[in-house]
């Protein structure tokens, strides 16, 4: 009965019933219909939870199966990394003989260099056209799903590749891994997201330095995927010994003040530039104020000024005034924060912020209501235009509003906070916002309690 219930849980994609199914007693390598292990259903299925919920509780990725494979060798062949990181399981390294390591690198290496479509019309034995469809595979990356002939195979072999090399200790060389994380021209690929993590776990001196050297490369896609792995090691550092912060802050300043030729890619400079600590922070945010692309420009302000430091300059408030009152929306959007930080800094930051929160651009508005809503000005004007955004569309919009209400004691908070709607929202059950809301509603209901309890004789209705 427990093996019947492990199968009806994975056919349905049910992982946490899958667990309950295995803790109650059922066989984890439970054979289906088909002859083949429960496992192999949930690699066909992409169902990469219900394949982890399987191997941690015992099924086995080596079987060897009628047909030579393994639930493990199908993985790799579907193409999804999630899958192929769910079945490969603890310490695959000591657990999987050499040869069976090589065979399975040899493998995701085919199908990555022939190409996912060549392999699955080897598979479907057909030659009709391929229906494409991109699909997410984990949390981090999309890939594309090919179908033919009632078959289907996912397009991330070169991501499995690098997780199995990763997984087997065998350290590609850093080239080859840059080279597959653009290959397919799309951040959002798991060829990228594999290549990146791997390459933040490797820390060494000589990996440093192979991945900065693609920086003065032509192609802009690797210049762009530097700039992902700084951003990582400027995330995690407290993990590592080597964290390269100072080196990655100042090869940072270098690379925007070396004249970066493309926009895009000198906006992506100065975004994680904007991460780092450096003192140079402030003279590269004015070197490119007036940097002819708006997307370059709307990452300027908060090298400008973050709030902490001194006080800015004449020349630094002039720019961040100009770049609140710049033609495109994302730029003044891109200033709300730190004008907020700066009001009390000079002259015409007050009249600045306002102006952002009153913007035609809904967009601007709701960055300015999040900048102002936790900020230490108590200006009359901001508060009136704070208390404006209240019929916003956008609940975030209302909610920086009712809050910065709230926290500036404005009669105009009740309302504010009655014009939100709905409190109960997914994805806010830990919102600071709402909890301050909430405790000023059970505050004022309990003193209203206390008050009826105080004008009725013995408490009675």
């Amino acid at each position: 009965m427990d093996d019947e219930r492990l199968v009806a849980a994975a056919e349905r994609g049910d992982a946490e019933a899958v667990a309950a199914a295995l803790e109650a007693g059922a066989d984890p390598d439970t054979v289906t219909d088909d002859g083949l292990p429960v496992l192999c259903l949930a690699v066909a299925a992409y169902d990469a939870a219900v394949a982890e919920a399987l191997v941690e509780g015992g099924a086995d990725p080596d079987r060897r199966l009628p047909d030579g494979t393994t639930p493990l060798v199908r993985a790799v062949e579907g193409g999804s990394p999630a899958v192929v990181t769910a079945v490969l399981g603890r310490e695959p390294r000591t657990r999987l003989p050499e040869a069976e390591r090589e065979r399975l690198l040899a493998l995701a290496r085919r199908w990555y260099e022939r190409g996912a479509e060549e392999g699955l019309r080897d598979r479907a034995g057909g030659s009709g056209p391929v229906r494409r469809s991109s699909v997410r595979d984990d949390e981090y990356g999309s890939v594309p799903e090919l179908t033919l002939g009632g078959l289907t195979v996912r397009d991330g072999h070169g991501a499995i590749l690098t997780e199995l090399e990763w997984a087997f200790r065998v350290l590609a060389p850093v080239d080859e891994l840059v080279a597959r994380a653009v290959a397919r021209h799309d951040p959002e690929r798991v060829d990228w997201s594999a290549a990146l993590w791997i390459l933040d776990k490797r820390r060494s001196r000589e990996t440093w330095s192979a991945v900065t050297a693609h920086r003065h490369g032509p192609d802009p896609e690797r210049r762009l995927f530097v700039l992902d792995v700084l951003r990582l090691h400027l995330l995690f550092t407290s993990n590592w010994r080597n964290s390269y912060e100072r080196e990655t802050a100042e090869l940072l300043v270098a690379w925007a003040t070396e004249g970066e030729g493309d926009p895009r890619v000198l906006a992506e400079v100065l975004r994680v530039l904007g991460e780092a600590e450096h003192r140079e922070l402030e003279a590269v945010g004015l070197r490119h104020a007036g940097h002819s692309d708006p997307r370059v420009r709307a990452r300027v302000p908060l090298l400008l000024f973050d709030g902490e430091g001194p006080a800015p300059g004449a020349a630094t408030r002039a720019a961040l005034l100009a770049l609140a009152r710049d033609e495109d929306r994302d730029v003044r959007a891109g200033a709300a924060r730190a004008l907020a930080a700066a009001h009390g800094t000079g002259p015409g930051f007050t009249d600045a912020v306002v102006a952002l929160l009153r913007d035609p651009a809904a967009e601007v508005r709701a960055r300015a209501a999040e900048a102002v809503a936790s900020g230490t000005d108590r200006t009359g004007a901001i508060t009136d235009a704070l208390a404006a955004l209240r019929d916003e569309g956008d609940f975030e919009t209302r909610l920086n509003a009712a809050y910065g209400l709230l926290r500036r004691h404005d009669p105009r908070t009740d309302e504010a906070i009655e014009r939100l709607g709905p409190l109960s929202r997914p994805g806010y059950e830990h919102d600071h916002r709402l909890s301050a809301i909430f405790r000023r509603k059970w505050e004022r209901e309990d003193r209203s309690a206390a008050e009826w309890r105080r004008m009725t004789p013995n408490g009675a209705g």
